[in-house]
């Protein structure tokens, strides 16, 4: 964690008073709360602790927190780091570096554990939302989109109930097809527009109240289809802007709904 400490501290999530979970809180929630990435119920105490800081929001104490637990604990130290990032962090170098850092962790935690899911998933979706920061060109030239696609789908093979990450999927369809159109596309990278709506499908038929897969969903939409797709992504946004945030980070994604509505 000396890279993050090296930094200057992050900024605080404004309502963790809102969402003080205890990890007793957490272990009772758990499929509630991790609906999303199949994450099973850890057996470490220290590994739920982290999970409760992330829960309550209090991201950077969480990092630190699966950090020093190790094992387990890395995955909740990569989700603090990558929520965190996406929203909260003001400075587009400082939000790169810190997916940088998460995708290196996920990384090894890979390596160490080739059947985690979720150490493939969080690489490749910190790697994904690295991508974003950087040019098209520069991820491309970098390999990112082909290790992305590959952590993604080896995350579905191992866990098959994982929604995230078949939700991430459907965003990288949709993105590739946004950047380079569909047949280059399709030719390069296997990004196919019915690949897309399809993963959104099953990943809402997995987690069917996802605040982030409902903004997810709108972007896609909008980025394959535009203003045929218009009216059906204001309802997916307003969905999201009336959810009722289960955690911190549901409530960050709620915010950004709304945010969405505004700038509309």
């Amino acid at each position: 964690m000396k890279n993050t400490h090296a930094m200057d501290s992050w900024t605080p999530f404004p309502y963790a008073r809102d969402y003080a979970f205890t990890a007793g809180d957490v272990a009772r929630r758990w499929e509630r709360l991790h609906q999303g990435d199949a994450e099973p119920l850890p057996q470490d105490s220290a590994v739920l602790e982290a999970w409760a800081l992330f829960h309550s929001g209090r991201f950077e104490e969480a990092a630190c927190a699966g950090i020093a637990a190790g094992g387990a604990g890395v995955t909740a130290a990569n989700k603090a780091t990558i929520v965190y990032a996406t929203y909260l962090e003001p400075s587009e170098a400082r939000r790169l570096e810190f997916f940088r850092q998460a995708a290196e962790r996920a990384r090894g935690q890979a390596a160490a554990e080739p059947d985690n899911p979720n150490a493939w998933f969080w690489h490749a979706y910190a790697l994904g939302r690295y991508a974003q920061g950087i040019s098209v060109a520069r991820a491309l030239a970098q390999g990112l989109t082909g290790q992305i696609r590959a952590g993604l789908d080896r995350t579905i093979a191992l866990s098959p109930r994982h929604a995230d990450a078949r939700l991430a999927l459907a965003v990288f369809h949709a993105e590739v097809i946004d950047k380079v159109g569909e047949m280059v596309g399709s030719i390069t990278h296997g990004a196919r527009r019915e690949d897309s709506l399809r993963l959104f499908d099953e990943s809402f038929a997995l987690h069917p109240h996802s605040v982030i897969g409902r903004i997810e969903h709108a972007n896609a939409l909008l980025m394959l289809g535009g203003a045929t797709h218009a009216a059906r992504a204001t309802e997916l946004y307003e969905e999201a802007a009336r959810a009722d945030a289960a955690d911190a980070a549901e409530h960050l994604a709620v915010e950004l709904a709304r945010m969405e509505l505004d700038a509309g």
